[in-house]
């Protein structure tokens, strides 16, 4: 799908129209041009995005797709008379919802509310502060109210892991890598024996490991196929002894493991 574009029009973050918009183009061998035009609240702004699209249309010889989630009527019809294929979510999620529930949508423009007055956006602020505090490793304090732990070699994903469980659902995750020297001693880390329950390992392929270890540091022994062979083994025999549940990061994204963590260790996170 060369030479394509793809709007993401919203009168809020546009979060929303770019999370559903990907999931769906995900379904395509393809990787179009994206747009993001967020905050999209005024007929001004609104003429500015279809003079674009138009644009685009023009220059690339083919109407553009555009998912949106305006909420205003009037903005919709504006953006919808754009030489664009336009993709409405609202509409065709939002209506039917109507009819079903015998109710009218509040047809609130923007994702969130006054952040301020939000508990679930405060707590999700000291998540992210809590594992920023406890990114590899750096402190063991106050590891007793954390929700999770976790545990594996370097580079293998727990740092992403950890701030994705915080931003996105408010978990505390702290992460502690396993190295060389826990190996040698054949037991858990010090710090982590008495919530050895909070913990959950993340593993990865050698081959993989190594790739990336070696943009960080090339041609060290750190980076070695032979170093990432032994510390992944000894990693993942760590947690078989210490009855530590984990799964590997190899061909996993970040919101696959997460969601897999939260299955395990916090299942009332799954539910709103």
């Amino acid at each position: 799908m060369p030479n394509r574009t793809v709007f993401f029009v919203s009168d809020g973050t546009g979060i929303t129209a770019e999370t559903f918009g990907n999931s769906i183009l995900a379904q395509f061998a393809a990787k179009p041009r994206h747009v993001r035009r967020p905050f999209i609240d005024s007929a001004d702004k609104a003429h500015q995005v279809v003079r674009e699209i138009n644009g685009t249309a023009e220059r690339e010889g083919k109407r553009p797709i555009v998912f949106t989630t305006l909420v205003d009527a009037e903005l919709l019809a504006l953006v919808s008379q754009s030489h664009g294929m336009v993709l409405d979510m609202f509409r065709a999620f939002v209506e039917p919802l109507e009819i079903e529930f015998g109710a009218k949508s509040n047809h609130r423009v923007g994702r969130f509310t006054d952040a301020s007055q939000s508990q679930e956006y405060t707590d999700r602020i000291e998540s992210i502060n809590f594992s920023l505090a406890h990114d590899d490793g750096q402190s063991s304090k106050n590891l007793d109210i954390a929700d999770v732990i976790l545990v594996g070699v370097s580079r293998s994903g727990k740092t992403p892991t950890s701030l994705y469980l915080a931003m996105q659902h408010g978990v505390k995750a702290a992460n502690y890598p396993l190295i060389p020297e826990d190996f040698d001693r054949g037991a858990l880390p010090k710090p982590l024996a008495p919530h050895r329950a909070k913990c959950f390992g993340l593993t990865i392929a050698p081959e993989r490991l190594a790739k990336i270890r070696h943009e960080r540091r090339p041609d060290s022994k750190y980076a070695s196929l032979d170093n990432c062979r032994f510390e992944v083994a000894e990693a993942e025999a760590m947690m078989r002894r210490e009855g530590i549940a984990w799964l590997s990061s190899t061909h996993k994204s970040i919101e696959e493991i997460a969601t897999t963590i939260l299955r395990d260790i916090r299942p009332d996170r799954l539910v709103y």
